[in-house]
């Protein structure tokens, strides 16, 4: 017998629950920043992406401000309609000129810009190879081309090389993530630049959580490790990150740049973003380029002193050196309860779980920000600690009575 759609929408919904996987939305009810108003209540935040804390930037919003009374709130069309404002073209301009690329176009998301990227460069015939832990927006493009997909085991180089010299193809494109989302660990970038020259292929590097954190001045991953958006190599970066704004950019030769213009179908029929989200990403630059060291240094400093309170509590991180700091805790019912229970005591640290991360590898994500400070910090070592102190002792619990 068919099942329903209600019934059939019913059971899916019920077995999350069941699984620890629903989700609840917070009601954010203050501006973003460390210290938020989530559904009434006053909380320290370790879970925005806001790492440089310009989200709440007085230039930002000032510039902001002056674009809608000047420009009004919405673009009205796509780019390539009527919708491409010269606020547009400057920040296009000044991204481009920032991480060294020849030009850059702008998207909506991030999301958007990934899903344009397979599907606009490769066609059947091409390979599509991605690192396993890549973010979902860049392993959804894959559904959009027509190319073979393949996926490398994580920073696994040699293992890349290999299903390279296993497969046919025409053209390749090499897609990872810069510094992955939900492990804070960074891409061997040199490492895949080079096997990409090596093939012909196009390299693709989602620089999210690198973009305004890394290189001498935040260009980003690329320029920490020696290399930049030129030739055969393309950059995606988000504008809501490290530069507390919204959107997304990808750089690198006017050759590629062009050819998402002409046809990255998320670009051309996609609204594009109100003129005022251009004026405050273009603040924000200015904020990089008067107060970045500074800030930069600040962040570096907070995720030094947070390592160093986790050993002093003995508490489990996986190796990062970035602002995202993961405690694994395997169990997304047992990640979930921890959540809760910082929340009560003022702290909002997000319990990651299916299908972000794989099955059985449910985890708390700290994001680090500069305008974090060391006494935020160990409090929220010492209520974790707390956490994990009485998880192990249920744990063993458990395991006794199990025996028994």
């Amino acid at each position: 017998m068919k099942q329903g759609w209600r019934d059939s929408i019913a059971s899916r919904q019920q077995a999350a629950h069941d699984a620890g996987l629903w989700r609840t939305r917070k009601v954010l009810s203050s501006h973003q920043g460390v210290e938020i108003v989530i559904d009434g209540r006053s909380v320290i935040n370790f879970s925005s992406n806001d790492y440089l804390g310009l989200a709440g930037h007085e230039s930002l919003k000032l510039s902001a401000e002056k674009a809608c009374r000047d420009f009004g709130v919405g673009s009205g069309a796509s780019h390539l309609v009527c919708g491409h404002h010269q606020l547009h073209h400057q920040l296009e301009l000044e991204l481009a000129a920032f991480v060294g690329a020849e030009r850059a176009i702008l998207f909506s998301s991030g999301y958007m810009a990934n899903l344009a990227m397979a599907a606009t460069f490769l066609t059947k015939g091409d390979l599509l190879l991605q690192d396993k832990l890549n973010h979902a927006s860049l392993l959804d493009s894959a559904k959009l081309s027509a190319s073979h997909f393949k996926r490398y085991a994580h920073c696994d180089v040699e293992h890349a090389a290999k299903l390279l010299s296993s497969v046919e193809f025409n053209r390749c494109m090499i897609a990872t993530d810069s510094v992955f989302s939900m492990d804070g660990d960074v891409a061997p970038l040199r490492q895949l630049q080079s096997l990409a020259s090596d093939q012909q292929a196009l390299l693709l590097v989602d620089d999210a959580h690198g973009f305004g954190l890394m290189g001498a001045t935040g260009q980003g991953a690329l320029s920490n490790q020696g290399l930049s958006p030129v030739a055969e190599v393309l950059m995606m970066g988000t504008l809501g990150k490290a530069l507390g704004c919204y959107g997304a950019f990808v750089a690198g030769d006017a050759l590629y740049i062009e050819h998402l213009t002409q046809f990255a179908r998320p670009y051309m029929y996609t609204t594009a973003l109100p003129p005022s989200v251009s004026a405050s990403v273009l603040a924000a630059l200015a904020v990089l380029a008067e107060e970045g060291d500074l800030l930069r240094a600040r962040l570096n400093a907070n995720i030094r002193y947070f390592k160093r309170a986790a050993r002093k509590h003995a508490v489990t991180l996986r190796p990062s050196s970035t602002a995202i700091q993961v405690v694994v805790i395997g169990d997304s019912n047992q990640s979930v309860n921890i959540s809760r229970a910082l929340l009560n005591q003022g702290i909002n640290l997000t319990a990651i779980r299916p299908p972000t991360v794989a099955k059985g590898a449910a985890r708390l994500r700290v994001a680090l920000s500069a305008a974090h400070t060391f006494g935020q910090i160990d409090q929220l070592i010492e209520l974790l600690s707390q956490q994990l102190s009485k998880l192990a002792v249920e744990k063993n619990s458990a395991e006794l009575n199990g025996h028994d």
